[in-house]
């Protein structure tokens, strides 16, 4: 994805907005993390204690157990469709500085397009709704950081404040990314270990490894495309990317990932990315990948 004030751009087909700053997923990579305790999560990513403590896994329905039918029944999962279609139209707003523990970054952007004109924020709004359909269909509690219902962001730190309170089991950052024509494929961003400032993801490094070690296998399987080789070497493999300044991942308390799902600047991707069955295809990919993690699916 990449990140921007607003830019126009005369484009075949239409007008499109590049981003060129803020919550960037494009770009160098930050050091890596591993190691994956069972529960995927270490004690330091336990939600404060006390009356205003949120409930484990959010408001979950009492008596709600999983089943072969509802494995992921009692879990909450929250889904973070990048950008808000009304981003352009508040560029002051989106362009307010805000706190990311280890600097200052834009409140949010409004995403790349497709030469045609199909906008970022439109593709992950309607995936993310597609994936919300499925998981709920094996017992998940589905939220969003927005749904176009607000006139802007939310800004990237209340983003990840979103997933903080709710406790969430898992958290998805949809996006998709807007690399130069030629470079195809999918990749999903891990946290770094950070520790400065809010930033603090030592509590969350490995489960969200494991979460996103999953979602890369499921995508790629029900969507039949590859993890992005424009990369290098080791994402065209593994499909993972370790970053440590993206605000979204660095102030998040619970295991989360971005997915970028493939570069809209390259007609091949952008033509899957607009295609309404390879989005339903998406979907399942993306369910598929947060049950694996959660239900500790191989």
């Amino acid at each position: 994805m990449v990140l921007a004030v607003l830019v126009p751009l005369a484009l075949a087909g239409g007008l499109v907005w590049l981003v060129t700053s803020g919550d960037r997923t494009s770009g160098p990579g930050a050091p890596s993390a591993s190691g994956a305790p069972a529960d995927g999560r270490t004690p330091s990513a336990a939600p404060p204690s006390g009356p205003d403590a949120p409930a484990p896994g959010g408001d979950r329905p009492p008596g709600a157990s999983p089943s072969a039918e509802r494995p992921l029944a009692g879990r909450v999962v929250v889904l973070d469709p990048g950008h808000n279609p009304g981003n352009r139209d508040h560029t002051a707003e989106i362009n307010r500085q805000v706190d990311i523990g280890t600097g200052r970054k834009e409140c949010d952007t409004t995403g790349t397009a497709s030469d045609a004109g199909y906008p970022e924020a439109d593709f992950t709004l309607d995936l993310a709704r597609r994936t919300r359909a499925v998981l709920r269909e094996q017992g998940a509690e589905v939220r969003f950081t927005q749904e176009a219902d607000v006139p802007f962001g939310p800004c990237i730190d209340e983003r990840a404040a979103i997933g903080n309170r709710a406790n969430a089991d898992a958290v998805v950052s949809l996006h998709a990314d807007g690399s130069a024509r030629g470079n195809r494929g999918f990749h999903v961003i891990l946290p770094a270990e950070v520790r400065q400032g809010d930033a603090d993801t030592r509590g969350i490094t490995a489960g969200s490894r494991r979460l996103g070690e999953h979602l890369a296998d499921r995508f790629a399987e029900a969507t039949g495309t590859r993890p992005a080789g424009y990369l290098g070497p080791q994402t065209a493999d593994s499909g993972l990317v370790v970053r440590g300044d993206l605000g979204g991942l660095n102030l998040s308390r619970v295991p989360k990932v971005f997915l970028e799902c493939g570069n809209m600047r390259d007609p091949r991707d952008a033509a899957l990315l607009s295609d309404p069955a390879w989005r339903q295809r998406a979907a399942r990919g993306v369910a598929a990948g947060v049950t694996a993690y959660l239900t500790g699916n191989q």
